[in-house]
């Protein structure tokens, strides 16, 4: 009966060891839900930065003004009959 016992008692350790440690266990169940936290995280910011590019390259597309503005303030647009002033402080 002690050996039944015993036999028992060190099964029922090793389903313990794997649980805890094995491949499946807990800590790596944990480990995998936090990256997956993480990268929706991730996932959330990058969608959000899509949204933001996809409205511009609409907006870009259907407005003309749009081109223009972009040309203005990122290449320096002048047209033939304005006149450019430069503010330099100091």
């Amino acid at each position: 009966m002690k050996t039944l016992w015993a036999i028992l008692a060190v099964l029922i350790l090793l389903l313990q060891v794997r649980l805890w440690v094995g491949e499946g266990s807990f800590a790596q169940v944990w480990a995998l839900e936090e990256a997956i936290s993480k990268q929706q995280a991730e996932n959330a910011g990058l969608a959000a930065r899509n949204d933001r590019l996809y409205a511009e390259v609409r907006n870009l597309r259907n407005q003309q003004g749009a081109v223009e503005e972009r040309a203005r303030m990122n290449l320096g647009l002048i047209r033939d009959d304005e006149t450019f002033f430069l503010v330099v402080e100091k």
